[in-house]
């Protein structure tokens, strides 16, 4: 536990399941201050009560957001500074996933959220907590980004935009901000053990998923994010034994091309493929 006076206060938006969940929860573990956002009041307050009860130096606070509404956004960082008298950590976590080939997505529902909810949210979340963190002169912006934001695959189309955008944000951001002191910091990870993984090979024809042995649980995750808050750095990619396939995108991408066609996307499109039948018009 850190000691109360040196507790940090920490903003965490998608916060009720999953990486949010598990990372509020590790923060308050070391004694911080937990700001929990996300849309689901209910389950964030259920939240605030276990954190409280469990780690009684924590003072969480629970907070209704919606990431693509600029005004929850905006009254979320009022009420944290209002609270607590300022912010330490943004954790940029909140964000949507709709798997499918990009012909077969719902373009309100599963292309604009995305991009809304993934990228412009964090942009949006970063902008506000920075006016505070410029005036005191430090601060750090954790963002949540994936493995598709270095690697994009088939039928993760938008999301991998969401998530490149989210990579290409935070190197200008870090290179804007740093003469104030603010460290930004973006999270590369690939599959995390949640319902959405399983969701991903149900619907695939060849079952393919991420080996178990390199899928993360939340709570690894979690650890790995409140380490990084306490010594920054610009880039975690998690588990590291990705960064050879990331050079290797970087270096050969013709080679991840050849590859990705052949052993997922004829599979996967086989019946399509062999027959010759117009594409659906939407």
């Amino acid at each position: 536990m850190r000691d109360p006076s040196n507790a940090r206060v920490v903003l965490i938006t998608g916060a009720s399941s999953g990486i949010g969940e598990a990372t509020a929860r590790e923060f308050a573990r070391q004694g911080d201050h937990v700001i929990l956002a996300s849309r689901r009041i209910e389950r964030l307050q259920r939240l605030a009560d276990d954190l409280q009860a469990e780690f009684p130096g924590c003072q969480p606070l629970a907070i209704r957001v919606d990431v693509t509404r600029l005004e929850d956004i905006r009254a979320c960082v009022q009420t944290t500074i209002d609270r607590y008298g300022r912010l330490d950590v943004l954790f940029a976590n909140a964000g949507v996933a709709a798997l499918g080939w990009l012909e077969d997505l719902e373009p309100e529902q599963e292309v604009a959220t995305q991009l809304r909810t993934n990228l412009e949210g964090v942009i949006l979340a970063a902008r506000e907590v920075l006016p505070h963190m410029q005036a005191r002169r430090q601060g750090h912006i954790i963002l949540m980004s994936s493995l598709a934001g270095w690697i994009a695959t088939p039928t993760y189309s938008v999301y991998a935009a969401s998530k490149f955008g989210v990579r290409g944000f935070g190197r200008a951001l870090k290179r804007e901000v740093s003469p104030w002191g603010i460290r930004v910091s973006t999270v590369f990870v690939g599959a995390v053990r949640t319902g959405f993984a399983a969701e991903a090979a149900r619907r695939r024809k060849t079952g393919w998923t991420t080996p178990p042995a390199l899928v993360v649980s939340p709570e690894r995750l979690a650890r790995a994010i409140v380490r990084l808050a306490s010594r920054p750095r610009p880039t975690v990619v998690l588990p590291g034994i990705f960064w050879p396939v990331i050079w290797l995108e970087l270096i050969w991408p013709g080679l991840i091309d050849r590859l990705t066609a052949a052993m997922f996307v004829q599979r996967e499109r086989s019946d399509e493929l062999s027959e010759d039948r117009p594409k659906k018009i939407s």
